[in-house]
């Protein structure tokens, strides 16, 4: 799969008090990321819960975090899926200061659904836009 790209800056409130971006706000740039991948096939969150009955959730995380970001970097960050079932997806995500890399991991996301909160199969015309993974 392609490699999806998202410019992020970074604000006052991402950082701590020295100025240097606080560790949990790294999986929110990464959130970020995943969601607009997956807008960009066409797909917003709230239409798929409302018209679909369907929700994702993270159901794992593994973060290595390399160099700080700090307050006002422009940051880029990736989302590249790993692996494909039919109820989960795993991402490859990166984020960058130019082209150094600031944090890299591996995330899962579930699809769920949403009065239930229990897993489903992904929608098939999402599954439809995502390529298999080799």
């Amino acid at each position: 799969m392609e490699t999806f790209v998202w410019p992020i800056r970074v604000y006052y409130e991402d950082t701590d008090s020295g100025g240097v971006v606080y560790y949990a706000n790294y999986l929110k740039f990464m959130e970020r990321a995943r969601t607009e991948w997956l807008r960009s096939l066409g797909f917003e969150q709230d239409r798929m819960a409302r018209d679909q009955g369907v929700i994702f959730a993270v159901t794992e995380v593994d973060v290595k975090f390399r160099r700080p970001a700090r307050f006002n970097d422009a940051l880029t960050v990736t989302a590249r899926i790993i692996e494909r079932g039919r109820v989960s997806l795993r991402f490859a995500q990166a984020v960058y200061r130019d082209a150094e890399l600031l944090c890299e991991g591996r995330v899962q996301i579930a699809s769920l659904d949403s009065a239930r909160f229990s897993p489903r199969p992904m929608p098939e015309a999402l599954l439809r836009e995502i390529p298999d993974v080799d």
